[in-house]
């Protein structure tokens, strides 16, 4: 089986920095800049190579090839007006990623067949001439994590002057289960930990996450943890290569020893099965009576009512969900019980279901089970994608704002925002296929592939009047469901800003990227385009969009009226980056209505027969990005492909490579490629965008999130031609 990084992650930095330039590579690396991929994060004023603590040399394979996007030749303007729409939406997310930069603006009537280049004026005057002729709450505001937190807090504002509260942002398809959790039960939504609790843990759970492939900084430390003694408990129904061994190329050890362990502990339940897992632990340590007695008592409220259901639960019935050996379950019970500080980090194996709140509030349930928040070295830590959809979400880039964020901004506007409920990113796609929206602002993102229901999603978006987009590079957002009017500005990215940008990593950790590398200077930062809207949409005797122009203005709003961020308004001045007051838990101090931590219990899913499908990441993607076809981890070669269980090939009577389908009451997938691969059996893995035809719109009711890890479905053989 392969391994994660070593000499192919060599080897992929030196075939991006042959095909870029090494000198332009390294600038970019080195500089002042917040890395533009994972929010584990590196960057800022102590150098794009260096984290938080400063402490290290720190370079992974997700963050060059963010820097490969941006530092790409731009597109020559005669390409669109030669190659019709269609065209362009049959190309694959990797060929569509390498035709480089968007470095001029793109206009589209509808019913054209061609996008056609137009000035950033004429831009910005027919997406004003749009907006002015449609009812605000007819129009909804969408953003990913890869822009400012200046160009997030400046859109949201610009949208509830406007008159809409439609604002979300892509969390809603990823993390947004671990907020409404959190939340729930401990009064905060992020992380609970820092960068630095990480080195005091003795125990370290990954659970529902593939970080080799998506966060390769953190396989870093969890090697180095490895070596301290420390835990490291994988929970995972697919068993990934680089959570077994792992050569990170900034740890020379790992690398000389041609990979070291990563996981002390792997187990696989079925895709769905953590919540039976979690209430599995947990009923092993209540009737081992492992707990934390004292802090229960005087930090927590709802412990009878959870144990009394966790009681009641029948071992049969858990081990059957779990798809975990009760021998499997006690080992895990055992371990964690010997630990004195444990971290549980997890993403969206976790979040992607129907119940994903229930499984975060599961996740919580058992730290509090043993004091394991509220003191360094222990808590709860989501592995957030986008380098900044934290900070997105901070800015008030939601349905809804806080309540103190909305007291302090009305008070600083001087009169009152609309009160109209803003709807989630799901209902917004809903309500445009039911024709209730009428426009649609993007800042960044790829809203066609974060959403489910492929056949769905582009008769909603179809049905969208107009639609305006602020891009570094093209996708397939841009391509389908574009029958209607569509407006594409190209944007500086963040190294190439003119002014100072801010972002915050999943350690709520708010870093300054200085920008200032030139490689088209023709362009427009995304603050001066919606600056440019905003003096058009809004009269100025209401808000004068001019002022916001200048980022040190942004930031001073920012600081008066988000909470926590009061250090962004002197960060100009002091390059003093910080940590968000008030979210990291080091002693047992909870901002919920009765000042303790909450037990939330959730029914355990049940599951109709067949098998149980995930969508998943390939090491050569990010996100929805993809940069190259083949999954070197996985020793995949191609994306066409569906992974199954040796004994379920066998069961099925199959052999690799013969082609099958897949249907659910959504879609099906015809012709994939039978692979076998090292996951629970009864589970199957595809990946994802492609995947998204079989995903129904079922959503967590609380979290409103897409349930994109469980989906039960049919397998069939394919016809011999296919």
């Amino acid at each position: 089986m392969a391994i994660g990084g070593g000499l192919h992650a060599l080897r992929s930095v030196m075939h991006y920095a042959w095909q870029i330039g090494p000198f332009k590579l390294w600038r970019s690396l080195n500089s002042k800049n917040a890395c533009k991929a994972c929010a584990f994060g590196t960057g800022g004023q102590n150098g794009g190579l260096k984290n938080e603590a400063a402490r290290s040399f720190e370079v992974c394979n997700k963050n060059i090839q963010a820097h490969t996007s941006d530092i790409r030749p731009g597109i020559a303007a005669q390409y669109f007006l030669q190659m019709p729409i269609r065209e362009i939406a049959r190309l694959s997310g990797k060929q569509i990623e390498d035709l480089g930069r968007l470095t001029l603006p793109l206009y589209k009537p509808a019913g054209a067949q061609h996008y056609s280049p137009i000035s950033y004026d004429d831009a910005i005057n027919k997406v004003a001439a749009a907006l002015g002729k449609i009812a605000p709450e007819r129009s909804f505001f969408y953003a990913s994590g890869r822009s400012s937190n200046e160009a997030a807090f400046a859109l949201q504002l610009l949208a509830r002057l406007y008159g809409t509260n439609h604002i979300n942002n892509c969390s809603y398809y990823c993390h947004q289960a671990s907020g409404v959790g959190l939340k729930a039960c401990l009064g905060t939504s992020t992380s609970t930990v820092t960068f630095d609790d990480l080195a005091l843990a003795d125990c370290i759970f990954v659970w529902g996450a593939n970080p080799a492939s998506n966060h390769p900084r953190f396989v870093k430390l969890l090697l180095q943890a490895r070596r301290r003694g420390v835990q490291i408990i994988v929970v995972n129904p697919a068993q990934e290569a680089g959570m077994l061994r792992f050569a990170s190329p900034s740890d020379w050890r790992s690398m000389l020893a041609g990979g070291s362990e990563v996981a002390s502990l792997y187990v696989q339940p079925h895709l769905g099965g953590d919540a039976a897992l979690m209430a599995a632990m947990a009923k092993v340590l209540i009737e081992q009576n492992t707990l934390d007695q004292t802090f229960i008592a005087q930090h927590t409220d709802g412990f009878e009512e959870y144990k009394s259901a966790i009681s009641a639960l029948n071992w049969d019935d858990l081990i059957a969900q779990s798809g975990v050996t009760r021998a499997q379950i006690q080992i895990l019970a055992d371990t964690y019980a010997r630990s004195e500080r444990c971290i549980f980090t997890w993403s969206m194996g976790l979040t992607h279901h129907k119940q994903g709140v229930g499984n975060i509030e599961g996740i919580a349930a058992l730290a509090l089970l043993r004091g394991q928040i509220g003191k360094p070295g222990a808590g709860l830590l989501p592995l957030r994608g986008h380098s900044n959809i934290q900070g997105t979400g901070s800015m008030g880039f939601t349905p809804q704002l806080q309540a103190h964020t909305l007291a302090a901004l009305e008070q600083h506007l001087g009169f009152s925002l609309t009160q109209t409920p803003g709807l989630d990113s799901m209902a917004c796609m809903q309500a445009a296929f039911d024709g209730q929206m009428d426009a649609l602002i993007g800042l960044g993102g790829n809203l066609w592939a974060a959403n489910p229901d492929t056949a769905f999603t582009r008769e909603a978006l179809n049905r969208i009047g107009f639609k305006c987009f602020l891009t570094t590079t093209l996708n397939h957002s841009h391509m389908e469901g574009v029958e209607g009017e569509v407006v594409i500005f190209p944007v500086r990215a963040r190294d190439e800003e003119a002014q100072a940008t801010s972002q915050e990593s999943m350690f709520n950790f708010v870093r300054l990227s200085d920008g200032g590398i030139k490689r088209f200077p023709q362009l427009l930062s995304e603050v001066e385009i919606v600056s440019r809207l905003g003096q058009q949409i809004i009269n100025p005797q209401r808000f004068d969009f001019t002022t916001l122009k200048s980022h040190t203005t942004l930031r001073q709003w920012i600081a008066r009226v988000i909470p926590g961020f009061e250090g962004l308004g002197e960060i100009d001045k002091n390059k003093e980056e910080f940590t968000v007051a008030g979210r990291i838990l080091h002693s047992p101090e909870f901002k919920t209505p009765t000042g303790k931590a909450h037990f939330a219990f959730c029914e355990l899913p049940r599951y109709a027969p067949g098998y149980r499908l995930t969508s998943v990441r390939s090491e050569g993607q990010f996100n929805s990005i993809i940069y190259h076809e083949q999954d070197a981890y996985r020793e995949q070669t191609e994306r066409w492909v569906v992974m199954m269980h040796p004994d379920d090939i066998a069961c099925e009577g199959l052999i690799e490579n013969q082609r099958i389908n897949l249907t659910t009451t959504t879609g099906s997938m015809l012709g994939l490629k039978v692979k076998p691969y090292a996951i629970r059996p009864g589970n199957l893995m595809v990946y994802y965008p492609e995947a998204n035809q079989l995903i129904p719109r079922n959503v967590d009711a609380r979290s409103k999130t897409p349930g994109f890890k469980s989906v039960v479905v049919q397998l069939s053989r394919a016809a011999e031609h296919s």
